[in-house]
């Protein structure tokens, strides 16, 4: 089941970041990075931001957060986490897919780490083309991806 976060909430927020940590400890390691800026997000930080959050529950379980910068046509995933225990389970699949049902945009776009080789290839499949490849200031080469659904 997918449903809207209140992430300003103490409780949800600690839920969002022990996702984040759980996630992004893995592509960190996948891009041999020692400084990964995900990783060094705050819990008030998730309370106070300004995009919208989803989250996926398995029973009563959260095991994977989306997150959302919603503009009138256009949707920028910010983040798609899954906790590592629930990896390969199409949870990913299924919030992409809720995106483009929910929101009907004309353009997805989002961005991963070019050597997080599971995320570039779940992108691709979903039908996401490969938009451009940059360094962010931390020395991590990213790529981003649009899909007009």
């Amino acid at each position: 089941m997918i449903k809207p976060l209140q992430h300003s909430s103490l409780e949800i927020g600690t839920g969002i970041y022990d996702i984040f940590q759980k996630s992004y400890a893995v592509e960190a390691a996948l891009l041999n990075s020692d400084d990964f800026p995900p990783l060094k997000r705050s819990i008030s930080a998730i309370q106070n931001s300004t995009t919208s959050f989803y989250g996926y529950y398995n029973k009563q379980q959260l095991c994977a957060v989306m997150e959302l910068e919603i503009y009138s046509s256009h949707i920028h995933v910010r983040s798609l986490t899954v906790d590592p225990e629930y990896f390969r389970q199409g949870i990913g699949y299924t919030l992409l897919q809720f995106v483009i049902d929910e929101f009907r945009p004309s353009l997805i776009t989002v961005e991963t780490g070019h050597g997080n080789h599971p995320a570039v290839k779940f992108y691709l499949n979903f039908g996401f083309k490969k938009d451009s490849f940059f360094m962010t200031d931390v020395g991590i080469e990213k790529i981003s991806f649009t899909l007009r659904p």
